[in-house]
């Protein structure tokens, strides 16, 4: 198996993402909804608008729910047209217990995204392959260094990103990005090149969003965060957005408006949420739908 250099990955990426825009205006406006397919960005992925996310207050929610329990819901939210699963390696059991909820379902049919905790002493390929095995998945269609959280997080997660290039190479990833922290860390986020996606966090009241201090229990900077989002998609990044409800603390008239606002107003591609029950799972669809209505 040949190895690429960063530099032909990135160009051979790069060039594919600007011929995959070409021709991708609609013909004519189509009513737009929660379970659609969209591009993100200059990534080859689609992904529903709405995704499933496993990651409430670190995993504990779902994992809380026990694996026939999960793996019902999970059925569920597929069976109503979200084809868009999330998860990371810090949610503790989540990986293996996703891939026991999406077995027997055409591997085609659905989108799977990770995060990898981008620590030293960490052999990347071996983590890679290990989250695959344990997702019980040949391939991630998204795979983003977790927590990205200083500015200088770019130089800091270099082997990372050479993992991740090469792991494309082999297609055992298809598409790459971050998520990010805190407005030192976001700010590198529209002008990095090796980015492909971008995860985060959205809502209208600046509830769990990001400020200069990465883990302040404060507001955010809501226009700030606006600004790179919108630039980020400028230059061809595709955008989900996180703790769209506060990280559980909205109620549904302020769970609406941050929906509305994520793609309204940010301008988001896609957006995760956590959910505990088929209810749940319900009023995120309508919630999206009428925002985007």
């Amino acid at each position: 198996m040949p190895r690429y250099s960063r530099r032909d990955l990135l160009k051979t990426g790069l060039a594919a993402g600007a011929m995959a825009s070409l021709g991708s205006l609609p013909l004519r406006a189509q009513p737009r909804t929660a379970t659609d397919w969209v591009t993100l960005g200059r990534s080859d992925v689609k992904v529903t608008r709405l995704a499933f996310g496993t990651g409430s207050f670190s995993g504990a929610v779902q994992r809380g729910l026990g694996q026939e329990q999960f793996t019902r819901l999970v059925r569920y939210a597929y069976d109503q047209g979200i084809r868009f699963f999330e998860t990371a390696e810090s949610y503790g059991d989540m990986h293996r217990m996703l891939g026991v909820a999406l077995t027997g379902i055409p591997r085609e049919n659905y989108r799977l995204m990770s995060k990898v905790t981008t620590r030293e002493g960490i052999d990347p390929q071996a983590k890679l392959d290990e989250l695959r095995r344990l997702a019980k998945t040949e391939y991630f269609d998204i795979m983003l260094l977790h927590w990205q959280h200083t500015a200088t997080w770019p130089a800091d997660s270099a082997r990372w990103q050479d993992a991740i290039l090469q792991a494309q190479a082999k297609k055992e990833i298809i598409s790459r990005g971050a998520s990010v922290h805190g407005l030192p860390a976001l700010r590198q986020v529209p002008k990095d090149e090796w980015l492909q996606v971008a995860m985060i966090r959205v809502n209208h009241k600046g509830t769990r969003m990001d400020a200069e201090n990465f883990d302040t229990d404060g507001l955010g900077n809501v226009s700030e965060v606006v600004s790179h989002i919108k630039q980020a998609r400028q230059n061809g990044l595709g955008v989900i957005s996180m703790k769209l409800i506060g990280e559980g603390t909205f109620d549904r008239a302020d769970r609406q408006a941050a929906m509305k606002f994520a793609f309204q107003n940010a301008g988001v591609d896609s957006v995760t949420v956590g959910y505990k029950n088929t209810a749940e799972i319900d009023e995120a669809i309508d919630n999206l739908n009428r925002a985007l209505a």
